[in-house]
């Protein structure tokens, strides 16, 4: 088998004011002490460069989570895990890049970021960051009984990490999430007429579907509704919420669906507490990768170099 409310302007606006406060304007993670290139003794250390600072995205995060453990295990007490948001994180990695100044994040794959900029991953020989996820579609009890069209799209839906990261880029150039998918949707004819084939249209029955404000669920959970609403003629209310309320909101019911659980490292809590309150469909997208992403520019190849 495969596989709102909206808080968004407040979640970014919280996230980039978090960053601008944990930063200051005389240290910011792009700044650095020194510009990148030359040798290491000439430059001061990375950690000099970036004053020390890891850009994290939204506290709630498995890749926060995940970040810290990695920080501990590589013995980083002197390195500070600045949290703001994804936007937050993305926009202080698109100022960094285009002054050509040092600056590490948290990464994750797919992500348009790995797409526009010349990214690498840090090398994790510890292994912190965990073997490579799938993101998995969750649905609630029932929803095969009560919604059998939408289960059996749910089921089926599946993509690669070039589609996602061609809807993600779009809507980091400016296009509005439903009008990438809606492009998307329209050049893909061939997938999405496998995604539905043999299903029953529901005329006008209501579905709602939450997720995190994740560009990557972002991009996925609008394509979703753009077919179940296109295609099979459904009403789609989308919930951004953060992982924890997601989880909970499709484990009680409150909640139809979500295509964006991150298995089996990053939502490993919320599956072990709610996953028996819930229906796997199994993953809709495999070849995710976590870890900390730096620009290619930058002279270093493995989280141990942090400690130099």
């Amino acid at each position: 088998m495969k596989k709102g409310t909206t808080i968004k302007g407040l979640a970014v606006a919280l996230g980039l004011s978090m960053l601008m406060a944990g930063c200051g304007s005389n240290n910011t993670p792009q700044e650095g002490n020194q510009p990148p290139g030359g040798t290491e003794s000439a430059q001061g250390s990375v950690g000099a460069q970036v004053d020390h600072k890891i850009i994290g995205i939204d506290p709630g995060a498995g890749l926060m989570k995940a970040t810290d453990k990695a920080m501990k295990d590589y013995g980083l007490s002197d390195w500070e895990l600045v949290e703001g948001s994804s936007a937050a994180m993305t926009a202080a990695l698109t100022q960094a890049y285009k002054d050509k100044k040092p600056i590490i994040v948290t990464g994750w794959t797919p992500h348009w970021m790995f797409s526009k900029f010349e990214m690498k991953y840090l090398e994790d020989p510890k292994g912190s960051y965990g073997k490579d996820e799938q993101i998995h579609t969750i649905v609630r009890k029932g929803l095969k009984e009560d919604q059998p069209s939408a289960y059996a799209f749910l089921d089926k839906f599946e993509w690669k990490p070039a589609d996602m990261e061609k809807v993600m880029l779009e809507i980091a150039d400016g296009k509005k999430p439903e009008d990438a998918a809606a492009d998307w949707v329209k050049n893909n004819e061939e997938t999405v007429n496998k995604w539905v084939e043999g299903i029953q249209p529901a005329e006008g029955k209501k579905l709602t579907l939450a997720y995190v404000a994740w560009d990557s669920e972002i991009a996925s959970t609008n394509v979703v509704k753009t077919v179940l609403e296109q295609k099979l003629k459904y009403k789609v209310e989308l919930s951004q919420v953060e992982a924890g309320p997601m989880w909970v909101g499709v484990s009680n019911g409150d909640v139809d669906g979500m295509v964006a659980a991150w298995l089996p490292t990053t939502h490993a809590d919320y599956f072990k507490k709610l996953g028996s309150n819930v229906e796997d469909l199994g993953p809709n997208l495999t070849g995710t990768k976590l870890g900390l992403a730096v620009p290619s520019y930058m002279d270093i190849k493995s989280i141990e170099d942090l400690k130099k």
